[in-house]
């Protein structure tokens, strides 16, 4: 039998899609709605399945920024072989992504079997909800929000996407949260710190779906709750891109912060009182 039924697939699917972009956590979030509805968190099909639902939401982003991308990776391949192209900021920005997902795929390999174990509570999920809204109202409050996508650097995308291990350590922190408030560090103003993650979070996920696909098929969760789950995401995730671009073009961060203080003060209530157990 299926470790996750068509219902539960739809509803984690939602959540997903909902969850995936906006600086809230999906993971975190993946968590306490599988703890409600009694699934096993720490299970290696549930961890699995919950790695591919995320691949809907990445087609979203493909959807979604579908012109960006083929303009980028057209520079890309004709700097591959034509030297003047090689000074266009999308060929550069191709290889910036491509080396910033580096340090995520060595300390996911690396750090797998705490990712999967320890890593996995819900204690860590509250609690880095907690700390990651105060890293994301400092990063909101001090950065100056000067400086355009088109003033992005190789350094910007190295340390952006370097701050994706945060997330991937830390289930609850937000891989969207943390990607976004170290672009408003770097003082990348509120739009271009959210397209910047979703370009950077592309590679990350897509990989990460691929390589848990193997896993979530092997230990019990079958492949129609999978569908299910992936289009869901799809759908939702897409609707909550064009919302989030829409947000940030008007509104700082405030409301993403006090939201996440609540969710991670109510799991900690609930963990506290045995209604979910970590």
């Amino acid at each position: 039998m299926s470790a996750i039924s068509i219902g539960q697939a739809v509803v984690l699917g939602a959540v997903e899609g909902v969850t995936e972009f906006l600086p809230v956590s999906s993971t975190g979030h993946l968590k306490i709605v599988e703890g409600l509805m009694g699934i096993p968190v720490d299970d290696d099909a549930v961890i699995g399945f919950s790695a591919v639902i995320q691949v809907g939401a990445i087609a979203a982003v493909l959807v979604y920024f579908r012109k960006d991308i083929a303009r980028i990776v057209t520079a890309w391949l004709r700097g591959l072989t034509d030297r003047e192209e090689r000074y266009h900021h999308d060929y550069r920005f191709a290889w910036w992504v491509i080396a910033a997902t580096v340090p995520i795929v060595l300390v996911g390999l690396a750090a797998k079997p705490l990712i999967k174990g320890p890593l996995a509570s819900l204690w860590v999920v509250a609690g880095s909800l907690i700390v990651g809204s105060g890293v994301m109202w400092v990063a909101d409050r001090t950065g100056r929000h000067k400086r355009g996508e088109d003033d992005t650097s190789f350094k910007d995308a190295m340390l952006v996407g370097g701050s994706q291990i945060l997330a991937l350590l830390f289930p609850g922190f937000s891989r969207s949260g943390a990607t976004m408030s170290t672009a408003l560090m770097l003082d990348l103003d509120r739009v271009a710190a959210t397209r910047l993650s979703f370009f950077l979070g592309i590679p990350a996920l897509t990989g990460a779906g691929v390589y848990e696909l193997k896993d979530a098929l092997g230990t019990g969760t079958g492949a129609a709750p999978l569908a299910v789950g992936t289009l869901v995401s799809f759908v939702v995730a897409y609707a909550s891109i064009a919302w989030l671009l829409r947000f940030v073009a008007k509104h700082s961060f405030n409301a993403f912060v006090l939201y996440r203080i609540a969710v991670g003060l109510l799991l900690f209530a609930l963990l506290g009182t045995g209604v979910l157990r970590s």
